[in-house]
């Protein structure tokens, strides 16, 4: 969508991605060796033993791109472990609350090589598995997969995207549903005041004292498409005025979004951290706000964002009002570090048509935030809801046998959103085609952006941020 910003408008965009790492393997064999913090992987194997490698479905960012970097991690750490000896390894799938992989869809999460030759077991995460263990309590039971405990030593590999993605993270949507429950942060980016990293660094204290374990973090570059967006005015300015760009518009919504997938993107990687697994995600995110941070020298008045036709969850699908509202505020507005990017009161304006789609049978428990008439912002009826979502035995089972999310995610979704849409004054749906949906979400639909600025301006916004997105990235405010 091209938006004209006006003369008090302020376009963010993300600096330049620093050189990225050619090798990722043997970034990754060093950081085993030379850790941040704790002894090397070296030291902790068991000759003749067993090893868990946790890790994630690849969420961030969007849009992903394929290879991912993620995948020559993986396979790094497990040819590593191999050579010292280690007799057995597993992979442990730690989605958490997400859809539960199939085994195709497992083998997407691995180089094809290494899939071919691998000889270990794979474990999709379930998190209303009857045999979960009994780790300890932290404000909450922390009761987690066998995998994590049932070895000898447990590595953890991922990408430090957020703070509640990556490194201790992957620990926790490796629990059962109880704690996933409190798993919020009003900023993705910032360790203080987060329930959800707090309690992963419990887990993590808990788990370290029964089980050896190593993490190795990735500083993701964001991803690259069109060759250069969004880093080069040139390129944006071309696709502006492009004749091309006025016939891709034209063009039905399903082939739109099936040329732009086939856009060639590339993913790269600017660090890698190894040690204890709270200490390099730490280094690894503090690194990534730096390479990929905007700065904001004060708050804005109004940010405008633009909603991707995905999901987030893995495998990408389109994305319902719940989940077109997570990108924007509980994602793309939680990025922030050092100050909520937009002043109290302010507006966000997201960019979606937010039509009441659920695609079954992998989005259907979404639709119980929208079967009471109270709305999801009364407490009361979110409340009746989820228990109510809890207590479906049929929801249950389709999340297990891997065919849709579970009853509570799109709470834990919703919840984010709140977080963020309590820090505004109004939410508006920029192309909103049901009205209905945006108004059971507290969200106020308009018929297209001009309509939603002037309700910005309206309400006394002057300076309209416009994030240039996605890829989403962290806004650092008054750095």
């Amino acid at each position: 969508m091209v938006v004209e910003t006006g003369a008090d408008g302020v376009v963010l965009r993300p600096p330049a991605p620093p050189r990225p790492i050619r090798d990722v393997g043997a970034a990754v064999r060093e950081a085993l060796r030379f850790p941040l913090a704790g002894p090397p992987l070296e030291s902790l194997v068991t000759r003749g033993g067993s090893a868990t490698v946790v890790i994630e479905h690849p969420l961030l960012p969007i849009p992903s791109a394929s290879p991912d970097p993620r995948h020559e991690a993986i396979e790094a750490t497990v040819d590593e472990l191999e050579r010292l000896g280690v007799a057995q390894v597993t992979i442990l799938v730690a989605g958490g609350l997400g859809r539960r992989l199939s085994p195709r869809e497992i083998g997407l999460l691995v180089p094809a090589p290494f899939r071919r030759r691998f000889r270990g077991r794979v474990i999709v995460h379930d998190t209303a598995a009857d045999d979960l263990v009994d780790l300890g309590h932290a404000r909450v039971p922390l009761r987690v997969a066998p995998a994590l405990v049932e070895t000898d030593l447990v590595v953890c590999v991922t990408a430090a995207e957020t703070a509640l993605h990556g490194g201790p993270s992957a620990f926790l949507r490796a629990c059962s549903y109880e704690a996933q429950r409190v798993g919020a942060a009003p900023s993705l980016l910032e360790a203080g005041g987060s329930p959800g990293l707090e309690l992963a660094r419990d887990l993590d204290r808990l788990l370290s004292a029964r089980v050896p374990a190593f993490g190795v973090s990735l500083v993701l570059n964001l991803p690259h498409v069109f060759g250069g967006y969004p880093y080069e005015d040139d390129l944006l300015e071309r696709i502006a005025r492009s004749r091309l760009r006025r016939g891709f518009s034209l063009l039905p919504a399903p082939i739109r979004a099936t040329l732009v997938d086939r856009l060639p993107r590339e993913l790269s990687v600017a660090a890698v951290y190894g040690g204890s697994v709270s200490a390099a995600h730490t280094e690894a995110l503090l690194r990534g706000v730096e390479f990929k941070g905007a700065v904001l020298d004060e708050p804005l008045d109004a940010i405008v964002i633009g909603i991707p036709p995905t999901t987030l969850t893995f495998p990408r699908e389109r994305p319902n009002p719940v989940s077109a509202a997570y990108l924007g505020l509980g994602l793309a507005l939680r990025m922030w570090r050092d100050g909520f990017p937009v002043k109290e009161n302010g507006t966000a304006i997201l960019l979606h048509d937010l039509q009441r789609r659920f695609p079954r049978p992998s989005q259907t428990p979404y639709r119980s935030l929208f079967s009471d008439h109270r709305g999801a912002r009364d407490p009361n009826a979110l409340r009746d809801a989820e228990a109510d979502a809890l207590a479906d035995p049929h929801a249950i089972a389709a999340y297990r046998d891997g065919r849709s999310v579970h009853p509570l995610a799109p709470f834990g979704e919703w919840r984010a959103c709140l977080s963020t849409a309590d820090r505004l004054g109004a939410v508006v749906v920029a192309g909103c085609r049901d009205a209905s949906s945006a108004r059971q979400l507290g969200l106020v639909p308009a018929h297209g952006i001009s309509a939603a600025l002037a309700m910005a301006e309206g309400r006394g916004a002057e300076r309209i941020g416009f994030l240039l997105s996605p890829p989403y990235f962290p806004l650092r405010v008054g750095a």
